[in-house]
């Protein structure tokens, strides 16, 4: 039989060439979520988050994130992604739309900016119409969409899963 022992904070994996991956947030309602994302990209190894508007990250909820990742604000999401673009990210939002791409089909490309719309009201078509592909993650019951930061930690993992 297996035994296993409880190992209280392993030391961090080290990814096999360093993370492209950038978080890019629309303007956050909840604190918490907005904690919860940078505590997510402190995990998954993201150096970098650029959040759009208003925002305060609560220590208690990211933890030593808050010292690992690099935390960019902006007053808003358009320009955000024009700058993207020319600096070759692969803009890829996540959102509910027509010809959206299933997040388990989805190959992502290295150097990718994943765009995260605001709670309830997700991307506006402005933004929508500078992305270069959106991904979705199928629900299967009630409600019909995920809480944003639980959604961001599902595509970042699946980001990670590509790029071990």
């Amino acid at each position: 039989m297996n035994r296993f022992e409880h190992i209280r904070h392993k030391p961090p994996t080290v990814p096999i060439q360093p993370r492209e991956l950038l978080i890019v947030l629309a303007p956050m309602r909840s604190n918490v979520n907005l904690s919860r994302i940078v505590r997510l990209a402190g995990c998954a190894g993201v150096p970098k988050i650029i959040q759009c508007g208003p925002g305060k990250v609560d220590r208690e909820i990211a933890r030593d994130a808050i010292d690992a990742v690099e935390i960019v604000q902006r007053r808003s999401l358009a320009p955000v992604l024009e700058q993207l673009k020319e600096e070759g990210y692969s803009r890829v939002g996540l959102e509910q739309t027509t010809n959206s791409n299933c997040l388990y089909d989805f190959s992502f490309e290295h150097r990718t900016a994943l765009v995260i719309g605001a709670e309830r009201e997700g991307l506006t078509q402005d933004e929508l119409d500078r992305l270069d592909h959106v991904v979705e993650i199928p629900v299967y019951g009630r409600p019909f969409s995920y809480n944003v930061a639980t959604a961001t930690t599902m595509a970042v993992y699946e980001y990670c899963k590509q790029f071990r």
